[in-house]
């Protein structure tokens, strides 16, 4: 065996090494700028440590703090083991599980001492500061691998139950390493790590919070305390990822749903949201936006059932790939007499529809459908119900009951390129109506599907040429595609909106599905009289009512567009003498179509237009006896300084013009 290796750089150039030279040794002879920024390497696709040795001809791509994506992972890995070596440091007898990094931070999994109760958000300052002397220390990061019996022995005997336990059931033969922070602290890791925790910012990391956590997830086993962190490359970076927090919290949706006297949770219906009748104004402004586009778009309406048989969904895959996430409920009448129900061994199963589709399918399949009828749009709003575990529910962005903007699309295979480049339209105006920018990706094939490689390749196709012939496929929409993010019956098309400040929220989505028709045997007669099958194409542009209004309620700040406002004006009386004549401009204001109030309390008027403005109500209209006299009223706008003065016919054609939804504006 040769002791050189041939290392290739990404700008095509080849260097000839001794077996051995570490990335580090590489950066060092190109120049000692990249010596410095250098914080790992790409080895053959692969990230590792910029310490560890080259032992084969390799490809070898440097990654440096501009490479962000692959840094921030990087350092916030680090953070995570910085943070366990802190606890321990601090608290010894604490035992340590993992500690991935996240899309913004990092946490560590740990069980307190028993001298001690669970760790704290008191405990997170005295923490920080630890973690800083590791970081200032410049402790050097140092791969070691180890053979399984020494270092579940290691573990045993420093107490480490969690990890001992973890590393006996790791698959044999596996090369078990673990990662030296200096030569006092280890943990068991599979990499990769900075060269040293003095890569890391001291001051671009915050603790954020502790909760509870299960080892392995499961509530039988120990609890343990999860702390969390937020990690970044420079203070710049956590300092920007603060503020957009803080301006998170301001809009949060369950905050603002409850000032405003939207809905509501409660633990008999977990996941489940409760409409009050302000936020329920939204949630039909919504469906009547909805059902005026898809009309305008050739679908016709339909509503199907809640529950159905749990054969129909054995038979369309859901149930093999899907019933965890599905509530089944036995089809028997319950013995109320003897108390709870008894389910007999052979009972038959109905279960609560997860999705819409197959539903869709049977529809379709009553009476015989020709080439003629087809391209065939089928829309729901259709509820549903998933079973999330409760700890990932979230207000009424991730809950169990929710409606979608459903369709289907049975369509010739010549017609699913055109079908999808009309729905990339539609979409398009959809989300400009309400205001949002959005970068649209294409979910490739997972590694567990349905479907031949040929039907893959085609579907995959058709959603490419759709994107391009619509324009879409451009830098501009963020055009991106996504291996293996594909739902297991078909590729994709994702909508990902972005949000006032900047977080992405993924929505509308395309799906081009030759599986359910071919496993729910839909067909139609083809032009030359024999039977053929359809091409099904899963759709939906709000994604689900629920979750999109949680978009909205943050996405505005609760300040919505008046049209979709549950109040859109308020007449407020300054003195009760002018009670008459705000009667009088409400009823006018209703007879226009706009939902108004009138505020007729014996209350000074700053006292009204504070209370109404942290309503978000969009317009208050406040009137006085010299309103009154002159047929006026004073207008003050949400958000905006002063007053402007109008008469009763102009604030009415400006608010009826306001409150026009957009699709239905000259």
């Amino acid at each position: 065996m040769s002791d050189l290796i041939r290392v290739t750089l990404p700008d095509g150039s080849a260097r000839e090494v001794a077996r051995g030279t570490t990335p580090a040794d590489i950066a060092a002879a190109i120049g000692p700028g990249l010596a410095k920024a250098a914080l790992a390497a790409r080895v053959d696709g692969e990230v590792r440590d910029i310490m560890r040795p080259l032992e084969a001809d390799t490809n070898l791509a440097l990654i440096t703090a501009k490479d962000e994506a692959d840094a921030l992972e990087l350092a916030r890995h680090d953070f995570a083991h910085v943070l366990a070596e802190a606890v321990q440091k601090l608290h010894p007898g604490t035992q340590i599980t993992f500690g991935p990094a996240t899309d913004d931070g990092f946490y560590y999994d740990v069980m307190a001492p028993a001298s001690r109760g669970p760790f704290t958000e008191d405990d997170l300052p005295g923490i920080e500061e630890a973690m800083r002397d590791i970081i200032r220390a410049d402790k050097p990061l140092r791969r070691e691998v180890v053979a399984r019996d020494a270092l579940i022995k290691t573990w045993k005997d420093a107490g480490e139950s969690f990890k001992a336990e973890w590393a006996a059931e790791l698959p044999e033969g596996e090369e078990l390493s673990v990662y030296w922070s200096g030569d006092d602290w280890m943990d068991m890791c599979r990499g990769p790590h900075l060269a040293s925790t003095g890569k890391l910012d001291p001051q671009a990391f915050k603790l954020m919070r502790v909760a509870g956590a299960y080892w392995r997830g499961d509530q039988n086993n120990a609890q343990l305390t999860r702390i969390y962190g937020t990690g970044w490359l420079n203070k710049k970076q956590l300092d920007a990822h603060l503020l957009r927090l803080e301006e998170a919290a301001k809009r949060d949706h369950r905050r603002l749903g409850a000032e405003m006297d939207l809905f509501h949770l409660q633990q008999e219906a977990h996941g489940s949201v409760f409409w009050h009748p302000n936020g329920y104004v939204i949630y039909r402004q919504l469906e009547d936006y909805m059902r005026r586009a898809i009309q305008g778009a050739g679908y016709q309406e339909i509503k199907t059932p809640q529950l159905m048989d749990v054969h129909q969904w054995e038979q369309s895959g859901h149930w093999g790939k899907y019933a965890e996430n599905m509530f089944a409920v036995p089809d028997i009448v319950p013995d109320v007499e003897s108390g709870a129900p008894k389910v007999a061994a052979d009972a038959d199963w109905m279960a609560i529809k997860p999705m819409n589709c197959p539903a869709h399918v049977l529809v379709f399949k009553q009476g015989i459908k020709s080439y003629r009828d087809l391209p065939m749009r089928l829309y729901e709003n259709g509820c549903c119900h998933r079973n999330e575990a409760h700890g990932a529910l979230h207000g009424i962005m991730r809950v169990r009951q929710f409606t979608q903007d459903d369709a289907h699309i049975f369509c010739r295979e010549d017609q699913i390129v055109a079908e999808v480049q009309d729905f990339c339209a539609l979409a398009d105006r959809v989300y400009k109506d309400f205001g949002f920018k959005y970068a649209i990706k294409l979910a490739l094939r997972p590694d567990k599907r349905f479907g031949s490689d040929a039907d893959w390749d085609k579907a995959e196709n058709e959603l490419r040429d759709a994107v391009v012939r619509a324009g879409l496929a451009t830098e501009e929409y963020g055009w991106e595609e996504l291996p293996g993010e594909g739902a297991f019956y078909a590729p994709k098309l994702e909508w990902h909106l972005t949000d006032a400040i900047g977080r992405t929220w993924q929505v509308g989505t395309i799906q081009s599905d030759r599986v359910l028709p071919e496993r729910l045997d839909a067909t139609y007669v083809g032009e030359d009289g024999a039977k053929h099958r359809p091409a099904m194409l899963h759709r939906a542009i709000f994604g689900a009512y629920e979750r999109f209004i949680g978009i909205l309620i943050e996405e505005y700040a609760g300040r919505f567009p008046v049209w979709l406002a549950p109040v859109q004006a308020v007449v407020a009386t300054i003195v009760s003498d002018a009670d008459d004549y705000a009667k009088q401009v409400t009823a006018k204001l209703e007879a226009s179509g706009i939902r108004v109030e009138t505020d007729l309390r014996n209350e000074k008027i700053n006292y009204k237009v504070r209370e109404h403005s942290l309503a978000k109500v969009p317009h208050l209209l406040v009137v006085g006896n010299r309103e009154a006299e002159e047929g006026k009223v004073a207008i003050r706008t949400l958000g905006s300084e002063g007053q402007r003065i109008m008469t009763v016919d102009e604030a009415i054609a400006m608010l009826v013009a306001e409150a026009t939804p957009p699709d239905l504006r000259a």
